[in-house]
């Protein structure tokens, strides 16, 4: 077939454009055998449009990683299938002539405009596209599409029946809108650029009352879509907020001014991230807050799950002093909360808000896995917290796992005076879980990454402790849930020599005491609400690690600061707190293509052998360099339709 279809948007004449598909297939079978000429054998040279290309390509790439959170996403399904259509060969009708057709059809629903129809229209055309083109440029366009029609149904409904986009569509700054406590980014790296940092801490803690935590070991999810990558790469935010935490500590920086009591009294159970959170905001609204840690002092997983090279046990207390500074906080130390407590705290209490974490470390169920010398990762970790450091002196420590946990057991290892440290991973290297630097910095101390390698035994000597660990060699198969999943590979299996074995598997919670209290867990974690309530009882919360599962400081964070906004709702209160920071009105934006200034850190031979922290503090000229990168999008971009927001100069 040489004449290009034109295909309509009725069901007719789709007939008819799947009858010219069927055509062209078989068209293309019957010339299979005609093999190919010299001519067609030759590679022609890369031309000068193609180099061109593929610089545009490179921006074009950096265009939609900076993609805004909050856009529409039938908008950005017609982008998809519009670049699927000006890449088709044109060889085939499905992708050549089905994609500008399907674009047209989506264009008709992103204007609104079009009916309910339409979107069938466009559903069975897709599915025909994907049925039949011949290569991925045409069937991925059309599967993407397919996908997307599944996961934003209520939003391509809200196109064809209310002819509007949903309430909750519109553009948001992405380093506040992907920082999981929405902290104010722009604002406080203006606040570092003027010299106040003193001003840029409170600007944090208008949101998070964790400066000097997340300025040390958060994942910075705020930078992912960093509109300075447009220009050249991501701003280091976190580097920025070291530098205000480490030149204006948080235990010296004035905390803003509490609210008038309430008379409402609010338990925390969880003296972390969330649990912590919660008490700071709840206390600032005018509520007496007591909180109850199992432990004898305050920070969760911060404190006994992250080795103090990352984060000096000493600079989590300057967070800590700071928020109870704020007052009408007591703390109840070293008392595990049990079922009778529990009631007891639901009677004398208004509300109650479980953040227990998860802090019991999971195991394998693998032969010799109760050998002397097997522990679990977090129970390592935690005695370290307590100041009880291990002694590896001339050991072989071997660590099950991907994960930060999985890093922080093995760089612990190294400076424990371990003669080798190797982490065995089932998957590859680029699956794991851990931030990429930490990985980096393993590899760079000295562990050996072993990676697809799946545990099958722990093998024991005659004095019943581990001697070694058998692994499986993998191969990696077919993506499940996001990611490749490994299958056994066909070779021998692996001996690693071990004296200890730290497993790093996951976190689990302690549920017992809460499900006979009338809480529900399911999977490892406390069901929830989407106001954080547990189901059935009155005023009971529950929020971070112990509901989402395992996940970061920040998100525990984000739960914490939702919970004390959900809980003062509850109690019949709507406090607003007040921020009284002035933020320097921006200058022009310096579009000058400038590298990212990164955290120094100690030399690798000199920082291995101790639990001195890593990271250096950066100069004053390198990080106002980097905050001239800021873009100022809350100023500049769409953070200027948010009228009231914060106040300019």
């Amino acid at each position: 077939m040489t004449t290009k279809c034109q295909i309509g948007t009725n069901s007719a004449v789709v007939t008819v454009f799947r009858s010219s598909i069927w055509h062209n297939i078989a068209h293309r079978t019957k010339n299979q055998g005609g093999g190919l000429t010299l001519a067609q054998l030759s590679i022609a040279p890369q031309s000068p449009d193609d180099a061109q290309i593929a610089q545009f390509l490179e921006d074009f790439e950096r265009r939609v990683q900076t993609t805004p959170p909050g856009m529409c996403p039938v908008q950005l399904q017609l982008n998809q299938v519009q670049a699927g259509a000006a890449q088709t060969c044109g060889k085939c009708i499905p992708c050549r002539d089905g994609l500008p057709q399907l674009a047209a059809l989506l264009h008709d629903i992103v204007a609104c405009t079009a009916s309910p129809e339409t979107l069938d229209q466009a559903r069975e055309l897709a599915q025909l596209i994907s049925e039949t083109s011949d290569c991925a440029i045409g069937y991925h366009t059309a599967d993407v599409f397919l996908q997307s029609l599944q996961a934003h149904e209520s939003e391509f409904n809200a196109h064809v029946q209310q002819h509007a986009c949903q309430p909750t569509i519109e553009q948001k700054v992405p380093c506040e809108a992907l920082c999981p406590a929405h902290v104010d980014v722009p604002a406080y790296i203006a606040l570092v650029a003027q010299g106040d940092n003193a001003a840029a801490v409170n600007m944090v803690r208008k949101d998070n009352p964790f400066p000097t935590a997340c300025a040390l070991v958060c994942e910075h999810p705020c930078e992912i879509r960093c509109r300075r990558r447009l220009i050249d790469a991501p701003l280091n935010i976190r580097g920025i907020k070291k530098y205000a935490c480490d030149n204006a500590r948080c235990d010296t920086v004035p905390t803003p001014v509490r609210n008038v009591e309430t008379g409402r009294k609010i338990a925390v159970i969880g003296g972390g991230p969330s649990g912590m959170t919660c008490a700071y905001f709840a206390s600032l609204m005018g509520h007496r807050v007591s909180v109850f840690e199992a432990r004898k002092s305050l920070g969760g997983m911060m404190r006994y799950g992250i080795p103090a090279y990352r984060f000096p046990r000493e600079r989590l207390d300057e967070d800590i002093r700071g928020i109870l500074k704020v007052g009408g906080i007591d703390v109840h130390y070293e008392t595990p909360v049990d079922t009778p407590l529990l009631h007891e705290l639901a009677r004398d209490y208004d509300a109650l808000y479980v953040a227990i974490g998860a802090q019991a470390g999971k195991t394998l169920d693998l032969p010799g896995a109760d050998a002397q010398g097997v522990f679990s990762a977090v129970q390592v970790l935690e005695r370290i917290g307590d100041g009880d450091y291990p002694n590896y002196q001339g050991k072989r420590v071997v660590v099950i796992g991907g994960g930060n946990v999985a890093m922080d057991c093995a760089r612990t290892a190294l400076r424990a005076k371990a003669s080798a440290v190797t982490v065995v991973y089932r998957r590859r290297r680029e699956d794991m879980t851990a931030l990429p630097e930490e990985i980096d910095a393993a590899a760079a101390e000295g562990v050996e990454l072993l990676m697809l390698a799946a545990p099958v035994e722990i093998s024991v000597d005659e004095q019943g402790a581990c001697k070694a660990l058998i692994a499986q060699p993998q191969m990696i198969s077919t993506v499940k849930r996001g990611r490749p999943a490994p299958v056994t590979a066909l070779r021998p299996p692996l001996t690693i020599p071990a004296d200890v074995i730290l497993i790093a598997v996951g976190q689990d919670i302690v549920s017992a005491p809460f499900e006979a209290f009338g809480m529900t867990a399911t999977r490892g974690r406390f069901t929830a609400d989407e106001h954080l309530l547990a189901p059935g009882l009155r005023n009971v919360f529950v929020g971070g690690d112990c509901q989402t599962g395992p996940a970061t400081i920040i998100r525990a964070i984000g739960a914490g600061k939702v919970a004390a906004r959900n809980i003062d709702h509850a109690l019949g209160y709507s406090h607003t707190l007040p921020c009284d920071i002035v933020v320097p009105t921006p200058a022009r934006n310096n579009r000058t293509a400038t590298g990212r200034v990164n955290v120094p850190e100690r030399l690798v031979r000199d920082r291995k052998h101790d639990f001195l922290e890593v990271e250096l503090e950066n100069t004053e000229q390198e990080i106002l360099q980097e905050c001239s990168r800021c873009l100022r999008c809350d100023y500049f971009g769409c953070g200027t339709q948010k009228g009231g927001r914060i106040r300019y100069e």
